[in-house]
């Protein structure tokens, strides 16, 4: 069953609770260990890869691809790849920020049950977080919707640039899914190449807005949950449900919920405090407080 996409939600009275500046709830929570991570578009902000909801997010000048529009139309997929192959060109390039790789040290200090990601960029494992579940997938692999062979992104642009050549548009922005701002006169004809094993439909590894995460995927993130003491989310909106169960879940289950996002989330009700600062400098100043040493970009 495919679900309808959730892009938006609109604040009640209970969701537009003051944020803190105080990060020490979620020291006591990492001191305490056991902590699962949630993590959304906003902690890749800083890596140069916009978010969807925040000031400037790319969701108030463009609508993503769905799954039913993607497996429907030969047009779309066309729009889409061209989109996506540019945009891969910048987003394959991003690097880690502070935000991440304060994560890695805490999972490297024992403090974390593990991390669950809804982004697709795999900057966390990057960072060097292991063991990373990544909700919606990777813009890292590709698949075959005929025959189910999987490959690697860095192939099929490979591919791709040999079918084009000479496809240099000039983007105007980048989409957190990874694709970038284009005119249909600038897709113009791009040529889309089939599966190299049976000729079937490629598509990027990545659960699209409308299609549901597997079944399987969402019992392993609720086993974490199971297993965690608290649940720190972080830069993420939750405004969609792949997401908010899990906090949902936690709080029923009488688990702390802690967010650390400067906006008002869907899931503030749930949380027992939501700190409204940047996430790079939240976390380092965590790490700070908890003299936990952070590994620098070239080290990490």
């Amino acid at each position: 069953m495919r679900t309808r996409p959730t892009l938006s939600w609109t604040p009640t009275t209970e969701d537009l609770r003051p944020g803190s500046t105080d990060p020490g709830p979620v020291a006591d929570a990492l001191r305490a260990g056991g902590v699962l991570v949630l993590s959304g578009a906003g902690i890749s902000t800083e890596s140069g890869i916009p978010d969807y909801r925040g000031e400037g997010g790319s969701l108030r000048r463009h609508t993503p691809m769905t799954y039913q529009e993607f497996t429907a139309s030969a047009q779309a997929r066309r729009r889409y790849w061209a989109r996506s192959h540019l945009g891969w060109r910048t987003f394959g390039r991003a690097r880690p920020n502070a935000g991440h790789r304060a994560v890695t040290a805490f999972g490297r200090h024992g403090l974390l049950a593990g991390v669950i990601t809804q982004n697709v960029d795999g900057l966390h494992q990057a960072a060097g977080s292991e063991d990373v579940v990544e909700l919606h997938g990777s813009l890292d692999r590709v698949v075959c919707l005929s025959c189910g062979a999987s490959g690697s992104r860095r192939d099929l642009a490979r591919r791709l640039e040999a079918a084009n050549t000479g496809f240099e548009p000039v983007a105007a922005r980048l989409n957190p899914d990874g694709d970038a701002d284009l005119t249909d006169e600038q897709v113009g004809g791009f040529s889309v190449v089939p599966c190299a094993q049976c000729g079937g439909v490629l598509k990027p590894d990545v659960v699209f807005f409308g299609e549901t995460v597997p079944a399987s995927r969402v019992g392993r993130c609720r086993a974490l949950v199971d297993g965690a003491t608290s649940l720190l989310v972080l830069g993420s909106s939750l405004t969609v449900m792949s997401g908010l169960r899990f906090v949902r879940q936690a709080a029923q289950a009488g688990k702390p919920v802690l967010i650390v996002n400067r906006d008002p989330t869907r899931g503030d009700r749930h949380a027992v405090t939501r700190v409204a600062l940047p996430l790079g400098t939240a976390l380092t100043a965590l790490a700070d407080h908890l003299d936990i040493p952070v590994a620098d970009s070239t080290t990490a």
